[in-house]
């Protein structure tokens, strides 16, 4: 598929999915023209970058964890170290802290919502 159709299949922007493309996190094929052509696998790659993405991992440790994910055809993966593991438990970590983080901001608004409700009775 050309890089217009992965954009409108995604809702990622072609300039991101060039972007995925020079870190490494995504690969197409060439035509005789030099257009981009994905395989149907790509929608899925690049559903799963922008999970990583959104979980706060920057480019070049999605690099990393990318190959070590399972691909939909639910091969496992023989790269993963117990490096990127340690690492990956961090992560997850410092995303439970933001959601923590989080819960107690809402809190704290729920308290002054609460406040100014009761003020204008």
């Amino acid at each position: 598929m050309k890089i217009g159709e992965l954009a409108r299949r995604t809702g990622v922007s072609e300039r991101s999915l060039r972007y995925y493309e020079q870190q490494g996190l995504l690969v197409s094929e060439r035509t005789p023209g030099g257009q981009r052509d994905y395989a149907e696998r790509a929608v899925d790659r690049v559903i799963r970058i922008q999970e990583l993405f959104a979980a706060g991992l920057n480019s070049k440790k999605i690099a990393r964890v990318l190959p070590c994910m399972r691909d939909a055809d639910g091969g496992p993966s023989e790269i993963a170290t117990g490096k990127l593991v340690t690492e990956l438990a961090e992560e997850r970590t410092r995303i439970d802290q933001m959601i923590n983080s989080l819960v107690n901001s809402r809190d704290v608004l729920d308290g002054v919502i609460d406040a100014a409700a009761e003020a204008e009775r």
